[in-house]
């Protein structure tokens, strides 16, 4: 009899694992595209996952789906990384400017042109502290990182301090928000002082009511279409009154002069559905 019980309860979980799990409902909300237009930017996609109602609303479902380069949207894995394999001690420890000038020509960007912290190159988007930590990792950590946490297609080839800018890493909106969850939940495979240490530097905006974790990204040439625009990201997660709201942009952007308008343009989209307060 207790044989019988056995083998029903093991048919009962083959079954079980033999059913397709059931797909989220995504909402697509066609009335976004004229936000993108009157925002100045060609059209993009907006992917937001509202965590109490479990919601999922999307502009252009198919984009959604489709892997582009990370850009810096990877210094959040890539802090994560530099924490665990002790590339730095925290996210204080400061590496030294090299005394090279960065940023454009006409106007170099003072926030990159001295010593730098993960938690300053996080907030300013230093690219030269981020290649080096990157560096100091080195390929096969990162790789075994990348493949233990499935982030985006998992593809390092390009070189270990270029393969999320230039090379052949790909990650959709959709992957991105998966990964962003897991960090907010603590669920990543990196050690919970890491994940929490990347939290914290993560936070672009904290209010009374609300706080804001984001990244912005910029690839050149990554945006995939017969004008070889640029492609601009900005990703993040928002708590509000114990809600959570967790996001991905991604849109062609023909100039980087226009990458302002990608974070503006989130925001309006996430004030519309309730996540941020409405502008005074």
């Amino acid at each position: 009899m207790k044989r019988f019980v056995w083998l029903y309860s093991l048919l009962f979980v083959l079954i079980g694992l033999g059913r397709p799990a059931q797909a989220a409902v995504w909402q697509e909300h066609p009335e976004w595209r004229a936000l993108f237009t009157k925002a100045g930017v060609p059209p993009g996609t907006m992917l937001v996952y509202d965590e109490k109602a479990d919601a999922w609303h999307v502009l252009d479902a198919q984009r959604a789906r489709h892997g582009y380069l990370p850009a810096s949207t990877f210094k959040l894995f890539n802090a994560l990384v530099a924490l665990e394999t002790g590339a730095v001690k925290d996210e204080y420890e400061v590496i030294r400017w090299d005394g090279k000038t960065r940023g454009p020509a006409d106007s170099p960007i003072a926030e990159w042109n001295r010593d730098n912290s993960l938690a300053s190159g996080m907030r300013y988007s230093t690219l030269w502290f981020y290649q080096e930590v990157a560096r100091r990792a080195g390929e096969q950590r990162m790789q075994a990182w990348i493949d233990k946490v499935g982030y985006g297609n998992r593809d390092i080839n390009g070189g270990i301090d270029h393969f999320w800018l230039g090379g052949k890493l790909r990650i959709s909106a959709e992957q991105q928000v998966d990964f962003l969850r897991r960090l907010a939940d603590n669920k990543l495979p990196f050690s919970s002082s890491a994940q929490e240490a990347v939290r914290r530097i993560s936070i672009t905006e904290s209010q009374p009511g609300y706080e804001l974790h984001a990244k912005t990204g910029f690839g050149n040439d990554a945006a995939q279409n017969a004008a070889h625009d640029g492609l601009g990201w900005y990703v993040g997660w928002i708590e509000r009154d114990g809600r959570r709201w967790f996001f991905a942009l991604n849109v062609d952007m023909p100039r980087f002069s226009d990458a302002p308008k990608r974070v503006a343009l989130a925001k309006q989209l996430l004030t519309q559905l309730g996540a941020l307060p409405p502008a005074d």
